[in-house]
């Protein structure tokens, strides 16, 4: 997959078939889109993913993990426009010939029914679909997809996030929400409680859910382990200045300082809590861990 990213100076030669929106969150709604433009390999056409880069706000997926995704599902371009003014301030019909037609030689648009472009978001779907005929490709309309009746989005997501709620999320999704990172070096509280600990610090851009305990699956070099993580700052040691990300990995124990690994959530068990020694704390994590093995025990995988 080629990303074209930090330039509004882009053109592509071939012929494309593309989908635009946020795409944070990759979630179900979204694979479908990626799925209509995948299809369109077939006919000779480069998938191509249009999409803005908003700088620094916080998001579902960094752009890291999106750039992954999307490359595992086939998509032959992932364009990352900056949302600058000249962009920002074009007028709809002006995007759709300045960009869609002369720069990325559409032949096939898939769009949601809620999506919206050009200056004052003026342009939607039906534009799309007056325009198709002068500027010669096809429009394809996908329906939101729903899960419980209601549409999926991801606001919808973020909302459920912030809960806890992860059995929610990952439905919504259509995978396990995870974050990456290199494990760092703690204060190795777990090993003196027996319990060896992997630390990792999320980029401050990913958002998370709540403060708390967590079951957990961790991969490592293509490998998945169960365990539970607390999400927090660790107030019972001393507390951290940084929200981090400590994993118990109930089935490995071995030196992964500098490593990186994906860990993916799965069930909330309870809130972070500072505990009056490490005694105490020590008797509340063989409780996580038993209540861990028994989620996993008798949860589906996902």
């Amino acid at each position: 997959m080629k990303i074209i990213e930090g330039t509004t100076d882009f053109q592509i030669q071939e012929e494309t078939a593309v989908s635009l929106g946020k795409f944070d969150g990759l979630h179900q709604g979204h694979q479908l889109l990626v799925e209509k433009i995948t299809e369109k390999k077939q006919e000779g056409l480069k998938s191509l993913i249009f999409t803005f880069d908003f700088g620094d706000r916080p998001v579902l997926l960094l752009p890291e993990e999106r750039r992954k995704m999307l490359r595992k599902r086939g998509v032959d371009y992932l364009l990352e426009c900056p949302f600058v003014e000249k962009i920002s301030h074009m007028q709809a019909e002006d995007f759709v010939r300045e960009i869609l037609v002369n720069r990325l030689h559409v032949r096939y648009l898939a769009v949601g029914t809620d999506f919206r472009f050009g200056y004052h978001r003026q342009g939607d779907y039906r534009l799309l679909q007056q325009l198709s005929t002068e500027y010669g490709y096809k429009v394809d309309v996908v329906e939101k997809a729903c899960y419980q009746g209601e549409e999926i989005s991801s606001s919808r997501i973020r909302r459920e996030l912030e809960q806890g709620h992860m059995e929610m999320v990952n439905q919504l999704l259509g995978y396990a929400y995870s974050v990456t990172g290199e494990v760092l070096h703690g204060r190795q509280i777990g090993r003196t409680l027996g319990m060896p600990t992997t630390n990792i610090l999320p980029s401050g851009r990913k958002l998370l859910p709540p403060n708390g305990v967590y079951a957990t699956r961790t991969d490592i070099a293509g490998e998945a382990f169960e365990g539970i993580t607390n999400i927090g700052y660790k107030p019972t040691v001393g507390a951290e200045s940084q929200r981090g990300i400590e994993t118990y990995l109930f089935d490995l124990d071995r030196n992964l300082y500098g490593e990186i690994l994906t860990v993916n959530f799965y069930g909330y068990e309870r809130p972070e809590k500072k505990f009056a020694d490490l005694e105490e704390l020590k008797k509340r994590i063989e409780q996580d861990v038993e209540w861990g093995r028994t989620y996993f025990g008798g949860a589906q995988d996902a």
